[in-house]
């Protein structure tokens, strides 16, 4: 009986050593500057400087003439991430979001 127990206990720890293991490393990544606000470009020029994402996907969908879903999902990864995505070509340059 001694045997199962220690079995039983030493599961349950390791079981619980895992998942803090697997949670630590979540909380020790650095903080990004998401704060839902990004830029939109058109070519070298800035037209909207520190928009909600949502005013920025619906202006850059206008623009490009595609739907505002893909093009908020980009926003957010540029939130995330701080890379520029290009939403589409224009002959004044490419629409681009940009972190603020």
């Amino acid at each position: 009986m001694a045997s199962w127990t220690r079995r039983t206990v030493a599961t349950v720890f390791v079981g619980t050593a895992i998942a803090a293991g697997v949670a630590t490393p979540a909380s020790a990544q650095p903080v990004n500057d998401q704060d839902g606000l990004v830029n939109v470009a058109i070519g070298d020029v800035t037209v909207l400087q520190d928009v909600n994402i949502g005013v920025a996907a619906q202006v850059a969908a206008t623009i490009c003439g595609v739907k505002v879903g893909p093009v908020a999902v980009l926003g957010q990864a540029v939130d995330r991430s701080g890379d520029t995505q290009t939403v589409c070509e224009t002959d004044q340059g490419p629409v681009r979001l940009v972190q603020n």
